[in-house]
């Protein structure tokens, strides 16, 4: 297969990929992996992810979690239960916590300020934390700009941002099953502001929810062009829809379309360093298979993980587990930090 006049792969012929066997799929992927990654480690984060409120108003059609104000199970959570779990977090051996929530229109930038410098003055703990949607809505909250918002954050505490609400980053998808998100634009700006101001993020991709896969190839392009110019994405995890209580419903991505799914990403993301396997939505088995596929990370331990276990994700692993998929397997396991730049613990 020809490649584009830059020597990577164009969404036309990332789009041929598909039609490959999947053996032969998995194959050139995995190649690419060992040559992005020669070690043969397999690493993955210790971390939990505390959902401080399931009040949310963009009340997305895929997601199960939120909850409008009022309801009886709306909930914001207080200082002293997060601060519970973070400590039990820390006990099971944690290096990272993620706080993520919906957009409650009674939390502004003054909530999380306090909360974070809170957390970091009882705590040494990496805060990788609040996604693109929440970023834009504690902004506009608040009335102050983006990388205001950002930087007071930061100053606060706040040390990474994920990739979340990202889902497909084409706008007229996007139009069809969270019309109340931010666009496309907004969530690769939000990502912008962060790697200029030196914080790291990671990018990721909700697929199987009805789009097209030239759709999923515009969402690579986007970020594999924004790697280009600022180089702040640390890992890309594409993970599948899960309908289960789901106002916008439908049947599950298999694991066979998934598997394809990756080791494309890691093929077309040739400036990405670590593409993670989803053990979460997939299982362990399958996690292991990815490993194979092009997936070089297994993301974390998730302590705690409430919101796609609404929609019915039902997959559970403890450090032990995940480090025994990988050494079976003849590899190393590694515990690593958040930003991928430090071994922990090799088991």
């Amino acid at each position: 297969m020809e490649l584009d006049g830059d020597g990577r792969y164009s969404i036309d012929e990332a789009l041929k990929l598909f039609e490959l066997e999947l053996p032969e799929l998995g194959a050139m992927a995995d190649r690419v992996r060992w040559q992005i990654n020669p070690a043969r480690r397999v690493t993955f984060v210790i971390d939990r992810n505390i959902n401080y409120t399931n009040i949310c108003t963009s009340r997305c059609r895929f997601c199960a979690f939120y909850r409008d104000i009022g309801d009886e199970d709306a909930y914001v959570l207080g200082k002293h239960e997060i601060f519970e779990r973070i400590d039990e977090a820390i006990g099971l051996g944690a290096t990272q916590i993620m706080l993520q929530g919906g957009l409650n229109p009674e939390l502004g930038i003054e909530y999380f300020e306090d909360l974070l410098r809170s957390i970091k003055s009882r705590f040494d703990v990496h805060i990788h934390s609040l996604s693109p949607p929440e970023i834009v809505h504690i902004a506009q909250i608040s009335n102050i700009s983006i990388k205001e918002t950002l930087s007071r954050l930061k100053f606060a505490g706040l040390d990474s941002l994920p990739g979340g609400g990202a889902e497909i980053l084409d706008d007229r998808f996007r139009e069809q099953i969270s019309p109340r998100k931010i666009r496309s634009s907004e969530w690769i700006g939000v990502m912008e502001e962060a790697h200029r101001i030196g914080m790291q993020t990671t990018a990721t991709m909700m697929f199987g929810a009805g789009e097209e896969r030239r759709d999923r190839m515009v969402h690579l392009e986007l970020i594999r062009d924004l790697q280009d110019k600022t180089g702040g994405f640390t890992a890309f995890i594409p993970w599948t829809y899960q309908p289960m209580n789901t106002a916008l419903g439908g049947s599950e991505v298999g694991a066979v379309e998934y598997l394809r799914m990756l080791a494309v990403s890691r093929i077309f993301l040739d400036n990405f360093k670590n593409i993670q396997a989803s053990w979460v939505t997939q299982g362990l088995k399958i996690a292991q298979i990815a490993l194979f596929f092009g997936a070089n990370d297994l993301g974390s331990t998730m302590i705690e993980e409430n919101v796609v276990k609404a929609a019915g994700a039902t997959f559970r692993a403890d450090t032990l587990e995940l480090v025994g998929l990988i050494n079976e397997l003849g590899l190393e396991a590694c515990q690593r930090d958040t930003c991928y730049t430090r071994i922990i613990k090799v088991w």
